[in-house]
């Protein structure tokens, strides 16, 4: 009989589950540090750029699946009570203004995806619930908003580390760009240095 040999898998397209559930755990992490850490820790391990970016992507959903009912209740509990709907109104208004930033005064797709860049997918969730979009729909936007940040951030880290090569340089400078970049712009915002979509995708990328 013919010995038939089943190809071999890459180790790098399938790794563990224990090495997965690790980098999926440093991605769950609700600060930006957790994605120069995750994506670090995954190229040391061998895991493959799908296979990172899909953990993000996991981590996104799992973040929409237990921040909305939290949002859910918060909208509720808003609409009942005066003093935290005039907070309610407030938090609108601070959404029109950051939609303005990228091109108009509604909070169309692209801004809705451009809000949950520049602050996080929470934040592009809740202004997409104000502009009337359900649960798909304004994830569907939060989380695109999200995987180009994570893109960036990621892309960043592994450059930066090709010329460093050590690990924790490398998170150090990432995590200080990450909060001092925004002051910078903030700087040069205030004396009229940056055009309108740059100023609005910049004024919370820091708290990503």
């Amino acid at each position: 009989m013919t010995n038939l040999t089943l190809p071999t898998i890459p180790h790098d397209l399938f790794p563990s589950l224990s090495i997965m559930l690790s980098v999926l755990k440093l991605f769950i992490i609700p600060v930006g540090g957790g994605i120069p850490a995750g994506v670090l820790l995954a190229q040391a391990k061998g895991v493959a750029w799908p296979v990172t970016a899909l953990l993000y992507l996991v981590s996104d959903i799992i973040l929409a699946i237990a921040f909305e009912p939290v949002l859910r209740l918060i909208t509720l509990v808003c609409g009942k009570v005066a003093f935290l709907a005039r907070i309610g109104a407030l938090l609108k208004a601070a959404t029109a203004r950051s939609a303005s930033h990228f091109g108009g005064a509604g909070a169309g797709p692209l801004a809705l995806i451009m809000i949950a860049f520049g602050v996080d997918p929470m934040t592009g969730r809740a202004s997409a619930l104000a502009a009337g979009h359900g649960f798909v729909a304004g994830w569907a936007f939060a989380i695109s908003g999200d995987m180009l940040y994570f893109a960036v951030i990621a892309l960043t880290t592994l450059r930066l580390n090709t010329y460093f090569r050590d690990p924790n340089t490398t998170m150090l400078i990432v995590l200080g760009g990450m909060f001092l970049v925004p002051v910078l712009v903030r700087r040069m915002r205030s004396r009229g240095g940056l055009p309108q979509g740059m100023q609005g995708a910049a004024d919370g990328s820091g708290e990503q």
